[in-house]
């Protein structure tokens, strides 16, 4: 286990650092957005590169960022019924839905993404738009982003079973199961309350 434990502690490091590029290109996406907004109502010139390349960068965001979001935990989960299932159960369902649901809607993502991409590639694709951008960079994020969302999977798929084997901790419990909106609800929640109990 300790092997496949290195493995999933790389390809975390892996996906941290890529979740914290795209942190930045979400900065860049608002600086081209407001720059082409702004000279497009002073100087009533407009970029259509510019346009597309905002779109580039969003999707870039969502797709080389979903790897990272599975780490963080910050994707979309029933708490409500979670919260009331053992510890073991929780892994158990994850594991399952990790080899029955992700694993393969990944794969389907590369296999169809990539002959896209290779097509575009290979025809030199460009937008219709007048002074459009070359498409082949926008459907390379495809399956590219399926296959680090893929490959976290197997990271959190390793850390389910170390756990299930006594190997490991439970990530989906404590803190660090806890997505980021969670953290700042519960924060906030505690400092209403202080401040209405006058509890400081």
């Amino acid at each position: 286990m300790t092997p496949l434990l290195s493995l999933s502690r790389l390809i975390d490091k892996i996906s941290t650092g890529i979740g914290k590029f795209t942190m930045w290109l979400i900065l860049a996406t608002t600086l081209i957005s407001a720059g082409n907004a702004l000279v497009r109502k002073i100087f009533n010139i407009g970029s259509n590169s510019l346009l597309e390349i905002q779109w580039y960068l969003f999707a870039a965001v969502f797709l080389l960022g979903a790897g990272y979001g599975f780490l963080r935990n910050s994707h979309v989960r029933i708490d409500f019924l979670a919260t009331k299932l053992s510890a073991n159960a929780r892994n158990w369902i994850d594991i399952l839905g990790i080899l029955g649901v992700l694993v393969p809607f990944c794969s389907i993502g590369i296999a169809l993404g990539w002959p896209f991409f290779l097509q575009a590639y290979q025809s030199g694709e460009m937008s219709q738009n007048a002074g459009g951008l070359i498409r082949w960079p926008a459907y390379l994020l495809i399956p590219t982003g399926f296959a680090l969302l893929l490959m976290q999977s197997v990271s959190e798929l390793i850390k389910r079973v170390a756990f299930l084997r006594g190997a490991g901790p439970d990530v989906l419990s404590g803190e660090d199961a806890k997505s980021d909106d969670q953290k700042a609800a519960e924060a906030l929640e505690a400092k209403l309350t202080q401040e209405l109990t006058g509890v400081k």
